[in-house]
């Protein structure tokens, strides 16, 4: 058998598994995204001051929760005024 008779019949399975894999990663995505303006939402409704500086913080102490960085999201909005009650509350709602 010639190697390159081979090689071609190869390459629809390679592109099906690209697509599937890209794919995989944008329906995904969103999602993450989601889960973030959730825990921002949170802290919004729950804390009586709308400044500047509590979304601000709120937006990164979100975002470590969503990498999976609990810890240091409840230290960011502690840190700016949010109940401990409430920083547990909205760092569980991002992606563990």
């Amino acid at each position: 058998m010639r190697p390159s008779t081979r090689i071609p019949a190869r390459i629809p399975g390679i592109l099906a598994g690209l697509v599937l894999a890209v794919g995989g990663f944008v329906f995904a995505a969103p999602a993450a995204q989601a889960d973030q303006q959730a825990c921002e939402s949170y802290v919004s409704q729950h804390v009586g001051k709308d400044s500047a500086e509590i979304k601000d913080a709120a937006r990164q102490a979100c975002y470590e929760g969503q990498i999976g960085n609990q810890t240091s999201c409840t230290a960011s909005l502690e840190a700016a005024g949010v109940s401990r009650a409430t920083s547990d509350e909205a760092c569980g709602k991002a992606p563990k």
